[in-house]
């Protein structure tokens, strides 16, 4: 009698290795924030009211890759530092006072018009602050003075997520200083904590203070090599796009 054929095997299809997410080890407990370029966009606001003042000092209509060259050298966290420095290597020598005075009128405008200030736009929602508060203790290390923060942040809801807020006016030395960082830390593990900025002084500060350190910088940003490459000297675990690839870590 004929024999029945044997059902043909399917192949077996190979599973694909589950690719593992980046994690961090250990899991941080406390998160502090840079506030300028990582919880709030200050490329009309900041960063233009640099341009304009510079312009204003000097007459050369300077570009944004030449601000985040300016940006990027230690101290120059603090714009009207950053500016007096770089109108004086202008040829047009300046003091930190009289960068000051220059910079305001574009930033909070002057005779009833408003500055660049209003242009101000949060990069992060309330919603996820307050997934990320329901996990992790969420601070402020700020190179703002205490008035700029208030008007960014005093009418937003979810500023009572953030346990302490430091700005330069709370700290004897600013950035690169680790001066806000310990502040925030106290008598706490430095490994416990995890700082996010965008700047070389926010990296410089949490070397400083012994404190593990993520960049926020997108592939487009101005002079995105060269940054990087500070970055990484600085022992950055990574640079992130934007403020919420931290969610890929955590």
């Amino acid at each position: 009698m004929p024999t029945k054929k044997s059902a043909a095997k399917k192949p077996v299809k190979k599973k694909r290795p589950v690719k593992r997410r980046n994690h961090l080890d250990p899991t941080p407990k406390i998160l502090i924030f840079d506030v300028d370029g990582v919880l709030v966009d200050v490329r009309e606001t900041f960063w233009l009211s640099a341009l304009q003042t510079v312009r204003e000092l000097t007459g050369k209509r300077a570009t944004m890759a030449e601000l985040h060259k300016w940006k990027s050298k230690p101290g120059n966290n603090d714009d009207w530092n950053m500016i007096a420095n770089w109108v004086t290597a202008l040829g047009h020598p300046i003091s930190y006072e009289e960068a000051r005075a220059a910079f305001q009128k574009f930033y909070w405008g002057t005779d009833g018009e408003p500055g660049n200030v209003v242009k101000e736009k949060l990069l992060l929602t309330g919603k996820q602050l307050e997934k990320w508060a329901g996990r992790f203790e969420i601070n402020l290390f700020t190179g703002r003075t205490r008035k700029e923060y208030a008007y960014t942040f005093d009418k937003w809801p979810h500023s009572k997520y953030f346990r302490m807020v430091v700005t330069m006016d709370d700290v004897t030395r600013k950035k690169p200083a680790p001066d806000g960082v310990l502040k925030i830390l106290g008598n706490r593990d430095p490994k416990s904590a995890l700082y996010l900025g965008d700047n070389i002084d926010d990296a410089l500060s949490a070397k400083a203070a012994g404190v593990r350190f993520m960049g926020i910088l997108g592939p487009k940003d101005p002079d995105y090599r060269a940054r990087a490459v500070r970055f990484r000297k600085l022992d950055a675990l990574a640079l992130l796009p934007r403020i919420t690839d931290l969610n890929k870590w955590l």
